[in-house]
């Protein structure tokens, strides 16, 4: 008797229809799995077959059993343990120990030995899998329930129904209609009244007036930012500090994070989607697969972990050179395209990227009161590594100074934090607006055109920035960023138009100290 039951995999961040065809005929034992599977769907079959003792079934092992199970399509590599569930009930109603209608289901989890459901990966890209086909329900380990029911917010298709269960147990006595499953229902409105919990709050910060501002304006529009300063400045402070001035997430970013996370296998039971917006910070050491994705299979990389939020890249030129230049697609498309022999897959990769380095090997190129013990030819190999094109994609550049005695001391500002969330969250909104048929969200995703149309400045602010162009001090990338966060000045003014001292302020934010 052939079965056949649908579950799935995950290709990158999407899923794909996998059918688990069980062929169980007399004969000699044998317990096969064919389809491309990797180690782990190999030994599925031992997982299995003590699953199946421990509650007392006819295991696979134990009869004289041909049994046979096909993961179509053959052509698609498929991995992990997610395919014990369906294997086991497949061949459970091939070899008439149940009977159940498997149609209008997909299942899915990893079986422990005595039966238990332990937890999977892309749980919430499996659900949108099932929306998307138009599947009545799926069912997967209890610990995914929370993760795969926001796919049920999305109001495009029909409702799925999302079934949880703790072991094999519970599976079939759902499936033959004894006792069904656990579901339940998500509410948007209790995601939005989550606590939101910051490392460090932006109000924390003593004195940096300067860079703050230019924190706020680069929150407002998520334009890329290099911090320079002396050691001891605070550049990671404020870096940690801007995440607590973004605005709160929507349902469409919820979403998406979480179906990153969720394929990374980065959620977990306290943690089982993802409310807030991602703060990344990778290690100086880091290779360029965990930084830009790929790997065997290919996987989301840093970039990708911290889409729609920070990634800050501390130390930056301590980074590999080869690193910080395949930075620069991602930072331009918003995108990551890896392509394999075998594999060709994109993740998202719309950032905020925050870079902070010291001016010098030592740090103290330029301090107002310690001397510098580097040399000239060590200073400009440090600085070499920062190539030109990468310069080039940063919006704001700001000098962090050390501070004096008095800044530390001064009164903390509680509400700073709120208040300036207040102006970017308004800022945003604007841009909303602006943007609402243009498929994009920020200032700093305008393309060429779309600068034209909303970037109109004044001869005044024409007539400076022909100046800068001209004298070599401006690239073409360059004077497109000017205007952009000169946009994003103007959206945090709640201003229509572009002003001189938007530009102004604009360009002031392109000049590097250090230079």
């Amino acid at each position: 008797m052939v079965s056949k039951i649908f579950s799935a995999a995950l290709k990158g961040l999407t899923a794909q229809l996998i059918e688990v065809e069980v062929a169980c005929s007399s004969g000699l034992r044998r317990f096969n799995i064919v389809g491309l599977g990797d180690k782990a769907i190999g030994e599925a079959k031992e997982r299995v077959g003590e699953a199946l003792k421990s509650i007392k079934l006819s295991a696979p092992h134990g009869e004289a059993r041909r049994v046979l199970v096909n993961l179509a399509p053959a052509d698609l590599k498929k991995e992990g343990s997610l395919y014990d569930l369906p294997i086991a009930l497949g061949y459970l109603l091939a070899s008439g120990q149940t009977k159940f209608n498997p149609q209008g289901k997909i299942i899915l989890g990893e079986l422990a030995l005595d039966g238990t459901l332990k937890p999977i990966k892309g749980a919430l890209s499996f659900a949108i899998l099932a929306k998307e086909k138009g599947f009545e329900e799926i069912i997967l380990p209890k610990r995914n329930i929370k993760e795969a029911s926001l796919v049920n917010l999305l109001k495009s298709q029909a409702e799925v129904k999302i079934f949880g269960a703790e072991n094999l147990k519970e599976v079939i006595d759902h499936l033959e209609k004894r006792r069904e499953l656990p579901k339940i229902e998500m509410d948007f409105a209790e995601l939005k009244s989550l606590p939101q919990k910051f490392e460090v709050e932006f109000g924390w910060i003593k004195g940096q007036e300067h860079t703050k501002r230019g924190l706020e304006i680069a929150a407002a529009g998520g334009h890329n930012v290099l911090l320079e300063g002396p050691p001891g400045a605070g550049k990671t402070l404020l870096a940690k500090a801007t995440i607590s001035i973004f605005p709160k997430l929507n349902f469409e970013e919820i979403l998406e994070l979480t179906k990153i996370y969720s394929a990374s296998g980065l959620l977990s039971e306290t943690q089982p989607l993802l409310t807030q917006r991602p703060f990344r910070a990778p290690h100086h050491t880091s290779s360029e697969a965990a930084l830009i994705g790929g790997g065997s299979p290919p996987k989301p990389g840093e970039i990708t972990l911290a889409h729609r939020g920070i990634l800050f890249m501390d130390e930056f030129p301590e980074f590999h050179r080869d690193i910080l230049e395949s930075l620069r697609q991602p930072i331009e498309e918003r995108k990551i395209t890896i392509q394999r022999a075998k594999h060709f897959l994109t993740f998202p990769a719309n950032f905020t990227l925050i870079a902070a380095a010291n001016p010098c090997p030592c740090g103290y190129y330029n301090h107002p009161e310690k001397e510098c013990t580097c040399t000239s030819s060590q200073i400009a190999s440090y600085r070499r590594k920062l190539s030109g094109p990468l310069m080039d994609r940063i919006d704001i550049f700001s000098w962090v100074p050390s501070l004096r005695y008095e800044e530390l001391i001064s009164p903390d500002r509680e509400n700073l934090s709120n208040e300036t969330r207040a102006r970017v969250e308004k800022a945003r909104e604007i841009q909303k607006e602006r943007f609402a048929r243009e498929g994009i969200l920020t200032n700093s995703e305008m393309k060429i055109p779309q600068i034209k149309k909303y970037c109109q400045i004044d001869s005044r602010s024409q007539n400076v920035l022909r100046k800068f162009v001209n004298s070599g001090k401006l690239s073409a990338r360059g004077y497109h960023r000017v205007l952009k966060v000169a946009r994003t000045i103007a959206d945090l003014e709640e201003r229509e138009s572009i002003s001189f001292q938007n530009i102004s302020e604009a360009l002031s934010y392109r000049l590097r100290e250090s230079d």
